[in-house]
């Protein structure tokens, strides 16, 4: 009887797997918490789905933040490229609904995060790193 327990207690461990998805060992973890007034000018385009806008207020994420209203909520993503460290070409272009990386000319998705194409050679490419952005009237706020 005892060996049964044993047995159903390493089963429930085993099947509790830890495995969130591997954290980018490219970004580091920081933290920060910026406010987005929508009732001011420069953020107005947020106030229609699809059309982001950039961030790139010191300390806000490692190379600045796209926020993008996807229509159903607010999405905000690292600026940084996700697949290599931060380096002189590694800050993503908005282009569109899409933030290209200068290095390599990797395309993500704003709506997602997720790499447009990664390409298929056995190697783990990352999607873009995304912080936590809550809405609050006309407030958005974007952390992490």
């Amino acid at each position: 009887m005892r060996h049964s327990y044993v047995l159903l207690l390493s089963l429930f461990f085993l099947a509790c797997s830890n495995d969130q998805g591997q954290r980018n060992p490219y970004l580091q973890e920081i933290g920060f918490r910026f406010e987005i007034n929508l009732n001011l000018p420069l953020y107005s385009p947020l106030t229609n789905p699809g059309s982001p806008v950039y961030i790139g207020t010191q300390g806000v994420g490692i190379r600045g933040v796209y926020v993008m209203n996807t229509g159903f909520a607010y999405r905000a993503f690292e600026a940084s490229c996700p697949n290599h460290s931060p380096n002189s070409c590694s800050t993503t272009e908005l282009n569109g609904q899409t933030a290209v990386c200068g290095c390599e000319g990797f395309e993500y998705s704003l709506f997602n995060g997720l790499q447009f194409s990664p390409p298929d050679d056995g190697e783990r490419y990352f999607n873009m790193l995304e912080y936590r952005a809550t809405q609050s009237g006309n407030v958005v706020v974007i952390s992490n």
